[in-house]
């Protein structure tokens, strides 16, 4: 392949057709991946939501998006995902503002956090990136099967490679903790509730979708919990092998959340460098986000922790499901 037919088989924000019509809840979107992704879907018609903790710096962001695309129809919700409580207020929400969604986009996380629990006792990272997400898209569930060929879009990363799911150890209170391999957890986390849920999404004949993505390595605030010595890894991996903005890091998402030949259960990660910068392409997740018996367990454990079942039309609604 040339260079020239490479380049033209890009998928760009260029890409992304008209969004008028489509509402869009976005976590962790005042800033970053989120910001970016956002500010495209806004800027083509979409009804979006951000859904973010600090609500100074997610009105900043409204306002900047506002500036952007004049008129564009983008407002703020708080959301906590480290607590149960935000989660339900935030789905509450927007549930009363919009009956029907057509996007969710999991995309907030924290990355190699010293250890911490949530308010719910959870750990930090496996608690905010999959938890609380696992919480909100249960409570949204309802509003998403309410409109045709919705989407549930959640963002992972090259980190689930090396991520193992230890259901008898979840919040490391027997073993040693160790950022890398809680986020590493947290991350494969992502996969596996994706997997999970498109599965169940098929039995019930749902035209809903749920894909994963990862962005790369990308330029943001998401390492600042982290020591000083991983920040200091990521910040060299990032300027040596990792994307060039948070622009193109939010390009898997957009693929994932708007172009019409994407199918559920798909995985989509920029296409050089081993999943670290480039272009999104389709590729595989790990043999471990594929276990069908990991996917089950931790799904009916996410249903216990959060207390949140998901409400499938012909499905049983025990946690055995």
């Amino acid at each position: 392949m040339t260079r020239q037919q490479e380049t033209a088989q890009r998928w760009t924000a260029q890409a992304i057709g008209g969004q008028h019509g489509r509402t869009v809840v976005i976590t962790g979107a005042s800033s970053g991946i989120g910001f970016e992704t956002a500010k495209a879907l806004a800027a083509r018609g979409a009804t979006v939501v951000l859904a973010a903790r600090n609500p100074t710096k997610t009105q900043n962001a409204v306002a900047r998006i506002n500036e952007a695309t004049p008129g564009a129809d983008v407002s703020a919700i708080p959301l906590d995902l480290t607590s149960l409580t935000s989660v339900r207020r935030a789905a509450e929400q927007i549930s009363s503002r919009y009956p029907r969604l057509d996007l969710l986009i999991n995309n907030a996380g924290v990355m190699m956090t010293p250890q911490g629990r949530t308010e719910d006792g959870f750990e930090l990272q496996l608690g905010t990136n999959h938890l609380g997400h696992f919480a909100l898209t249960g409570l949204l569930l309802g509003r998403l099967l309410a409109g045709p060929h919705s989407r549930i879009v959640t963002v992972s990363s090259f980190a689930h490679r090396q991520g193992y799911i230890d259901l008898d150890d979840l919040h490391f209170q027997q073993r040693r903790y160790r950022p890398t391999v809680a986020y590493g957890q947290s991350k494969l986390a992502n996969l596996l509730f994706t997997h999970e849920l498109q599965r169940r999404l098929t039995e019930i004949n749902a035209s809903a979708i749920a894909v994963a993505v990862e962005p790369g390595v990308v330029p943001t605030d998401l390492p600042r919990y982290a020591s000083t010595v991983n920040r200091s890894i990521v910040k060299l991996l990032t300027a040596v092998a990792g994307q060039r903005s948070p622009q193109i890091g939010a390009l898997s998402t957009l693929r994932a959340a708007t172009d019409p030949g994407v199918c559920g259960g798909q995985y989509y990660a920029p296409g050089s460098l081993g999943g670290w910068r480039g272009y999104p392409v389709l590729i595989e997740s790990s043999t471990r986000s594929h276990d069908t018996d990991v996917q089950r367990l931790l799904w009916n454990e996410s249903q216990r922790l959060t207390g949140v079942t998901y409400p499938f039309p012909g499905l049983p609604s025990q946690q055995n499901s």
